[in-house]
């Protein structure tokens, strides 16, 4: 029902989703009506559908981002550190951040400066987002998200938005035990979801989802 779920504004939008089933938490509900995704989509950012931001980036479509959001909801809480791999326009990132307040933490990593600009401008045009940045409660940072983020590991969730040849084990190591990654995983012509659950005891799991199309997670474009 996502092709369905576009709207007008983005209460609309976010109304729709959750009227389809797309999404079921109201906490994510609450944190994406909180995050107006006017201020990360550069055109019809109310529609259900990913759009180019430039650089070979995309946002994804709303739909995906609640999927992601639900997935990694049982481990964002109040005070919870966040990875988000491939932050590209920063609407994740900042509906993430919303869902560990107050005293938790979101790092958004990207391979290529513009990219770490244009979140952290589109961030800052909300009073919500800028009081974040201001806090630390988010961080946008430029490396290769392959290797994950060291500085600030572990982390309770990492989010990976963009598809990656394989589940890197660098992501796996920088999470809590227990914590959650979520990551799209490349397989010949097909990629899905995966969700890697680190147990207490240190076992890692690993479950295959649903089908999905990212853009690949790879080295920054040469200049």
């Amino acid at each position: 029902m996502a092709w369905r779920s576009s709207g007008a504004t983005n209460e609309a939008l976010i109304e729709n989703l959750a009227r389809h089933g797309l999404i079921t938490s109201s906490r994510v509900k609450q944190a994406m009506l909180g995050v107006d995704r006017a201020h990360y989509a550069p055109s019809s950012p109310y529609q259900d559908s990913p759009q180019s931001i430039g650089h070979a980036a995309t946002i994804s479509a709303p739909h995906m981002h609640a999927a992601a959001a639900e997935s990694l909801l049982p481990f964002l809480k109040p005070g919870s550190k966040v990875l988000d791999v491939g932050s590209g326009s920063g609407y994740l990132t900042h509906v993430l951040a919303e869902l560990v307040k107050p005293g938790g933490r979101v790092v958004g990593v990207e391979h290529i400066q513009p990219l770490v600009e244009l979140g952290t401008r589109n961030t800052r045009k909300s009073e919500e987002g800028r009081e974040l940045m201001d806090a630390g409660g988010i961080r946008y940072v430029k490396g290769d998200g392959r290797l994950g983020w060291a500085e600030d590991a572990p982390y309770d969730a990492i989010h990976v938005g963009a598809a990656a040849r394989d589940v890197h084990p660098a992501l796996v190591e920088q999470l809590k035990a227990p914590g959650r990654l979520f990551i799209p995983v490349q397989e010949g012509n097909y990629q899905h979801i995966y969700v890697i659950d680190k147990k207490e005891d240190g076992s890692v799991t690993r479950k295959k989802e649903y089908g999905v199309q990212y853009v690949p997670l790879t080295d920054a474009p040469k200049d």
